[in-house]
């Protein structure tokens, strides 16, 4: 079991985005006799997923579809196909901005060329 500080330093993460991510059902710890929460394994298994789910731009309401809420799991099975779903539209969002800044590029790069082209004609 790991207590919320220890937990933290290991997923070089703070005490309080684990209470956040609490806060937001989407983990559930243990709680001492004395009222302090203790993480185990899975939790910190959780947080990994969260935390991955996050570094690839998912929302918490994304993530929390994908991985099921702390009281509400989802069988393996179905958190396979939300995170296919997830990824597939994930993927399509990444390739519509790939194409948006190749645009973006060719646009500055023109009005660079007409710029200096500019500037070479008033000199």
């Amino acid at each position: 079991m790991y207590a919320i500080s220890e937990l933290a330093a290991e997923l070089e993460i703070s005490p309080s985005t684990i209470r956040f991510y609490e806060d937001k059902g989407l983990i559930s710890p243990e709680r001492s006799a004395g009222n302090q929460r203790l993480y185990s394994r899975k939790h910190k298994a959780r947080l990994k997923l969260i935390l991955r789910g996050k570094r690839f731009g998912f929302s918490l309401a994304e993530i929390a579809e994908m991985i099921g809420y702390a009281d509400v799991p989802l069988h393996e099975a179905d958190q396979i196909r939300k995170s296919l779903a997830f990824g597939r539209e994930k993927l399509e969002e990444i390739r519509r901005k790939k194409e948006d800044l190749a645009l973006l590029e060719a646009d500055i790069l023109s009005m660079q060329e007409f710029l200096e082209k500019r500037l070479q004609s008033i000199k």
